[in-house]
C-alpha cells in the first residue's frame, strides 16, 4: 500500500523506464538501432553506385521528377540553389517535391512546371550495431566495416540547382513561398534565385 505521494511518483518513474526499455527491445528485435539522417549528410569517400553488384537495396521513394504542365512556356523561373556540398537522401527529395508542389497545385492547378534535378544514385550503407543480451551496452563490431545497403542519396555541389519552378508574372511571390517550404526539407542551406526568361521563349498559358 502506497503511503505518500513520493511513493506514487517512484511508481510512475518505474513505469516510464519500463516503457523505454520495451521500445529499445522492440528496435533490437527489428534488426538494431538505426542511424540518424545527419550521419549521411556529409560527402565522404568514393561514390558507390554500381547497382549491378548490389542486391537487396531499398527502392527510391521519389518517382516523379516533373510536375505540372511540361509543354507550356512561362515567363519566370525560380531556382533552389545549394550553398554547400551534401548528400540528399531519397526521402528528403520526395519531401521537398511534395512540400513545393502542394501549394502550387492548390493555387495554380496546372499553370506551372516543377522540375527536380538530382537523382539518388549513391547507395548508402550501414553496419548495424545491435544491443547486448541485457540491453546495457552496444556491440563493438568491426571497425570501418563495409555494411549493408539501406537506401539511396544524391550528391550535390555548391551552386547546383536542386529544384526549378516555372510560372508567369502573377505567381512569382507564390513561387518564392513554395521554394522556401521545399528548402526546409533539405539537409543543407539553400538560396532562392528568380530569373526572368527571354520574351521569345515565354508564352502565357490560357
Amino acid at each position: 500500500m502506497l503511503e505518500s505521494k513520493t511513493d506514487l511518483s517512484y511508481v510512475n518513474l518505474g513505469l516510464v523506464f519500463g516503457v523505454k526499455c520495451l521500445n529499445i527491445a522492440s528496435q533490437v528485435w527489428q534488426g538494431g538501432m538505426k542511424m540518424r539522417a545527419k550521419n549521411y549528410r556529409a560527402v565522404k569517400g568514393q561514390n558507390y553506385t554500381r547497382r549491378e553488384f548490389i542486391k537487396g537495396f531499398p527502392q527510391s521513394k521519389i518517382t516523379k521528377f516533373t510536375m505540372g504542365d511540361t509543354k507550356a512556356k512561362f515567363e519566370y523561373e525560380g531556382k533552389l540553389v545549394s550553398l554547400q556540398s551534401a548528400q540528399i537522401r531519397h526521402n528528403a527529395l520526395e519531401a521537398t517535391r511534395v512540400a513545393t508542389n502542394r501549394l502550387l497545385m492548390d493555387k495554380l492547378v496546372n499553370n506551372y512546371r516543377l522540375q527536380i534535378y538530382p537523382y539518388p544514385h549513391t547507395i548508402l550503407r550501414e553496419n548495424k550495431m545491435i544491443f547486448g543480451a541485457h540491453a546495457d551496452r552496444l556491440q563493438d563490431g568491426m571497425r570501418a566495416s563495409f555494411g549493408k545497403p539501406i537506401g539511396t542519396a544524391a550528391r550535390v555541389r555548391p551552386g547546383q540547382t536542386i529544384v526549378s519552378v516555372f510560372v508567369n508574372h502573377d505567381a512569382v511571390e507564390l513561387m518564392k513561398e513554395c521554394l522556401k517550404r521545399g528548402s526546409a526539407k533539405l539537409p543543407m542551406p539553400c538560396r532562392i534565385v528568380v530569373e526572368k526568361l527571354k520574351t521569345e521563349e515565354a508564352g502565357i498559358v490560357e
